[in-house]
């Protein structure tokens, strides 16, 4: 069932569990639009009896394994306003995540080009100038550090600056700072940070233990979103926070 935060005739702001996908993919698996569309059909048919297919506009993406608030239009005029403020960084996405270990500076900016392998679906930093090549950057705080299953670990709170491809999995665990459950940009074996998961044993995976059969869940959540309204121009801003896998045992030992 859509946890929805908000609704009216030109957008609808819910929260994407993790393991749910944005939009539909080749591969059939329940997604945001599809339940989205669901819900609408249903308002629509109790209200007027019409059946006509609903419009659902995608605005941004999470990833697959990330939970989190996001917004979707419901005209088209709704979504070229808020794609706009995607692509001139009025709309603000912050997320929190559980990293492995503690970043040199509690307070910090990561600036990165990245290279995105289409085929096997990651992405790894490059030098600036390579050849396809995409400037990342985002900005992060720590706020506490704790244990989990004995390992050291960070809560961080993290703005996003661009919208790249795995960008935050990829910026932290090319500091040697992955993130808790990810695995497909775990600590290498060999030492080098950041290495795709696509090699079988090559990782590392951070959340993995003997407690559990497979990994936790990936520790990244989207929990604010901040946008202004397409119509009236309102600003919003929307918040949730994670209550499940690793987020939920985390043990907070130090305040930053």
């Amino acid at each position: 069932m859509l946890n929805i935060l908000f609704e009216d005739q030109s957008i609808i702001v819910a929260e994407k569990p993790a393991g749910l996908e944005s939009q539909a993919t080749r591969k059939l698996e329940p997604d945001m639009v599809s339940e989205i569309k669901k819900h609408i059909h249903k308002l629509s048919t109790a209200r007027s009896g019409k059946t006509e297919e609903p419009y659902v506009g995608v605005i941004h993406r999470l990833d697959k394994p990330v939970g989190g608030i996001m917004v979707y239009a419901k005209t088209k005029e709704a979504a070229a306003s808020l794609s706009k403020q995607v692509q001139d960084r009025s709309m603000k996405k912050t997320y929190l995540s559980i990293i492995c270990g503690k970043p040199v500076d509690n307070v910090g900016n990561f600036v990165d080009f990245l290279l995105k392998d289409e085929k096997n679906n990651y992405s790894r930093v490059v030098d600036k100038g390579t050849a396809g090549a995409k400037r990342a950057e985002l900005r992060y705080k720590t706020l506490s550090h704790g244990l989990l299953d004995g390992t050291e670990v960070s809560l961080v709170e993290v703005e996003l600056l661009t919208g790249r491809h795995h960008q935050i999995r990829v910026q932290f665990s090319s500091r040697g700072l992955p993130l808790w459950g990810d695995e497909k940009y775990g600590v290498p074996k060999d030492g080098e940070p950041g290495a795709p998961a696509s090699i079988p044993g090559n990782l590392e995976i951070p959340g993995r233990s003997r407690r559990f059969r497979r990994p936790e869940p990936l520790a990244l959540y989207a929990c604010r979103l901040e946008f202004f309204h397409p119509v009236t121009g309102e600003r919003m801003s929307f918040s949730g926070r994670p209550a499940a896998g690793a987020f939920r045992r985390y043990e907070e030992r130090e305040t930053v």
